[in-house]
């Protein structure tokens, strides 16, 4: 697989120290963070943040993209005044899309990965392409929203008819920043059209189910030019000097894992927040069977690499019980849960995370508590027993993806890397620990921004030359923290019997 790199500039620049801004776009919100770098040197602000609120519209639900955009223009104002930027880059979620018509305008607003609109879809592509013979080519695991089944979806909509260009959400950005067009290699893989054996599309299953690959830009690759802030772009961010874009690993997944500070191969990671990315980095993809039945995906990282991972619905759960919590008088605090929780009878009651029933926006507690009613388990009684299941819950989840990833790649690994949100969750982390019986390490916590600007200082010659180098920068500067996994065999004993009472989906 093609592994492009930037050329190096000479040594004396290593030793200066420069400041990136890293566009970090998640589910809920997004934010501009600044990072000055060097030798020794890794600092990470926040800049500016700016909500993430999907909009549904006549029944369908929608990324509120042009708000998006307004946040990076105030985020990218605020970076500036703070120090003069060297380079920028985007990364945000996965799957979604923009339709740009042959002006070169957006045709309407990229539907939400969580809408309905996907519902039955891959079933009708595996009468084409069977699910094995789909997933031995593009090695992605199914998801019912994934680029794939999104596109066989909007077929003969008028959008579609009507487009020349489709760009995923980083790259819809950085078209309006720098008015060029490409297609990021991390976050294609995602599509589930592309061959991650090869880096390249597969033009046979995109033939077989009637996608039209040339809607797709050119594929760049992490630590390549993406082009310069356009004039109107400086105007309206203040802005004086010629900015380039770098394209950085812009599934945000893959730049948090650029960020485990891991100090060997033999790691597992999770990555956390709204998801939970539980897996390895490989050399070569695992397309089997028994792969494709546990629902791993093979995912391009950076340098060639395999991000072996399997989906896990991760905080989402948490956050979906606090949003409704929060319509009440009284609303708890995640601190005061989280304490609660830890108080709370362990294991007392456990939900399959990976249930799709928990997908949709809603009443997640009242969900929660119909689940372990169906499989003949105690209700949740107050927010605290419901965050301690989630909790409990998830670690279980983690320990599984863990445990078959190693499996099904005959790999073993010696640590659990938890980086981005849940790493500030000290009872996920603890959790974890005991649940796989390995030491956990937590942080850092802004994982896919870190991840983001060390490509980019990479690309610049600011930082030393493969990804362990980069590891190596974050293990010496990131404050992280060490849980070790309870060695009793009244805990092994607990979470084996935790795990017989909860089959695996």
């Amino acid at each position: 697989m093609p592994n492009p790199r930037s050329r190096t500039r000479p040594r004396a620049h290593y030793r200066s120290h420069h400041h990136f801004a890293a566009i970090d776009l998640g589910a809920s919100s997004g934010r501009v963070m600044v990072a000055e770098t060097g030798p020794d040197t890794l600092t990470l602000q926040e800049a500016h943040r700016f909500p993430n609120r999907p909009v549904r519209t006549a029944g369908t639900l929608h990324w509120d993209v042009l708000s998006l955009y307004a946040g990076v223009l105030d985020g990218l104002r605020a970076a500036g005044s703070a120090a003069p930027l060297t380079s920028i880059g985007i990364d945000g979620w996965a799957v979604d899309y923009g339709l740009l018509d042959a002006d070169g305008t957006l045709l309407g607003n990229p539907v939400h990965y969580r809408d309905p609109r996907t519902d039955g879809v891959a079933a009708k592509a595996w009468e084409t392409v069977p699910a094995a013979e789909l997933y031995a080519t593009t090695g992605v695991q199914y998801a019912p929203f994934n680029t794939l089944y999104q596109l066989m979806a909007a077929r003969g909509s008028a959008q579609l008819a009507a487009a020349e260009r489709l760009l995923l959400i980083p790259d819809l950005l950085t078209y309006w920043l720098t008015g060029e067009i490409g297609t990021e290699l991390t976050n294609a893989s995602t599509t589930q059209l592309m061959d991650p054996g090869t880096g390249e599309w597969s033009p046979e299953v995109a033939a077989r189910l009637g996608i039209d690959l040339s809607l797709f830009a050119p594929v760049r690759h992490p630590g390549t030019p993406a082009g310069h802030l356009l004039p109107q772009v400086l105007d309206d961010t203040g802005l004086t000097s010629p900015i380039p874009v770098t394209t950085v690993a812009s599934h945000d997944t893959a730049s948090a894992v650029v960020a485990v500070p891991a100090t060997t191969d033999n790691f597992a990671y999770i990555c956390t927040g709204t998801w939970s990315l539980a897996g390895l980095e490989l050399t070569t993809p695992v397309r089997t069977e028994e792969s494709r039945e546990a629902n791993f995906t093979n995912e391009l990282g950076i340098d060639g690499t395999i991000r072996y991972l399997r989906n896990i619905m991760g905080l989402w759960l948490l956050q979906e019980c606090l949003r409704t919590w929060n319509t009440g008088a009284s609303a708890p605090s995640l601190e005061a849960l989280l304490l609660e929780a830890a108080a709370a009878p362990a294991l007392r009651s456990l939900v399959d995370a990976a249930d799709p029933a928990f997908l949709p926006p809603g009443d997640m507690p009242h969900r929660i508590a119909r689940a372990c009613e169906a499989t003949g388990q105690p209700a949740p009684r107050n927010p605290a027993e419901t965050t301690r299941c989630i909790l409990d819950s998830l670690a279980l989840a983690h320990r599984r993806a863990i445990e078959d990833a190693q499996r099904l790649a005959h790999k073993s690994v010696d640590v659990v890397h938890i980086v981005g949100g849940g790493a500030r969750n000290p009872l996920l982390c603890q959790l974890t620990a005991d649940a796989c019986g390995l030491p956990v390490v937590a942080g850092p916590a802004e994982a896919a921004a870190l991840g983001n600007v060390l490509v980019q200082a990479r690309a610049h010659g600011l930082v030393g030359g493969d990804r362990h180098e980069m590891r190596a920068l974050l293990a010496r500067t990131q404050r992280l923290t060490r849980y070790a996994p309870a060695g009793d065999p009244a805990s092994r004993a607990a979470w084996e019997e935790a795990a017989r009472r909860v089959p695996a989906a």
